[in-house]
């Protein structure tokens, strides 16, 4: 009888090390899944300033297009926000959309923005897509160039060569 008193009471529940070791499993499952959200978020973020640039290039090309000239450069809001479904203001998360020109009167395309800095995690997703989607961070056209962002530089994309 003693017997299956002591089996019983221990079957009723957990020791204090078998709880302690589930909440270590669990706290390291945890971590382990807020680094991938992380590298998720500066992943879309990357994206989504991708696909941002490139909506605001066809937009210029189609402004070209129409007014046979190209939208001038500095602040460019109001000259391609009708080209756009969703205007700029509303699109870009904080940063601004500008215009300049580069050598060989090419125009380019640039985006600056306070979570693009060296060494921010939407900084180096951009490192990684720059070749795929024609990125810069100069007004050069070189193969060569491998964008670091440094000291604030602007994302560039080229508009017309």
């Amino acid at each position: 009888m003693k017997k299956m008193i002591k089996k019983y009471r221990k079957a009723k529940g957990f020791t204090l090390v078998e709880l302690l070791i589930v909440i270590i499993i669990i706290g390291i499952l945890a971590g382990m899944m807020m680094l991938s959200t992380g590298a998720a978020t500066d992943t879309a973020e990357a994206t989504k300033i991708v696909s941002d640039m490139r909506n605001v290039k066809a937009a210029c090309i189609m402004y070209f297009l129409d007014n046979s000239e190209w939208p001038g450069t500095g602040n460019i809001t109001s000259s391609v926000d009708r080209y756009l479904d969703v205007p700029i203001n509303n699109n870009t998360g904080g940063g601004t959309f500008s215009i300049t020109s580069g050598d060989n009167n090419s125009l380019w395309l640039n985006y600056a923005a306070s979570n693009i800095t060296a060494g921010s995690g939407v900084a180096n997703k951009l490192v990684k897509m720059a070749s795929k989607a024609g990125l810069y961070n100069s007004g050069t056209i070189s193969v060569t160039t491998s964008p670091d962002y440094a000291g604030g530089s602007p994302v560039l994309m080229i508009i017309r060569k």
